[in-house]
């Protein structure tokens, strides 16, 4: 099994939705044998309670192909619950012969990622991260209203406004981190690329 990295100061509480990052740099010629070993590991990553879902970036590191795996999880107890199973110990050793620098891991809360996949590149500007996070949220925060609106008004402890604001506020937070936040950065990806980016002064 690998070992941690882990931010010691800042490091999500176990009740926090957290991402598991993993990087791998496959060595020449294991390209195709690594394929089929991560669509296999995606698989069984997935079966296990609490996994949120896992996306994959594919880039070149030093000449030789390059994986960063962003796995989330709803706690850090399901997040260490898949790196301590059986499962993940064996896929992880048999892997190891393809890897050119090992199995490396990285813990982050779950909006770190969305902007900086990759720790060794420079995130986008904030202004472009705060257009992306605007379009994101602005269609919520217009739409989600008008949806609850029906189903508040037939209850007079739903329609007060503690009620009905957590309500709102809850499914606009859910939906923008576990489905719209994740897909809006990968419909933006080469807009927000940092390879095409100037550095921020």
């Amino acid at each position: 099994m690998s070992e941690l990295n882990r931010r010691e100061p800042g490091i999500p509480g176990p009740d926090e939705v957290v991402t598991l990052i993993v990087k791998h740099r496959v060595k020449a010629g294991f390209e195709g044998p690594y394929e089929a070993w991560l669509r296999n590991i995606v698989k069984v990553a997935g079966q296990n309670v609490g996994h949120l879902g896992v996306d994959v970036v594919r880039g070149k590191n030093a000449g030789l192909d390059s994986y960063t795996c962003v796995l989330r999880f709803c706690s850090t107890e399901a997040m260490q619950n898949w790196l301590d199973s059986p499962q993940r110990r064996a896929l992880v050793d048999e892997a190891a012969p393809m890897l050119a620098d090992g199995d490396q891991t990285e813990i982050n809360p779950v909006n770190e990622f969305w902007f900086a996949p990759d720790p060794q590149s420079a995130p986008p500007p904030r202004w472009k991260q705060a257009v992306v996070t605007l379009l994101v949220i602005l269609p919520h925060t217009l739409l989600v209203p008008l949806l609850w609106g029906p189903l508040l008004r037939l209850n007079a402890f739903l329609s007060s406004y503690l009620v009905a604001t957590f309500l709102i506020t809850l499914t606009i937070v859910l939906s923008v981190v576990y489905v719209f936040m994740p897909m809006a950065t990968r419909l933006f990806a080469p807009w927000l690329s940092p390879s095409t980016l100037p550095k921020e002064s």
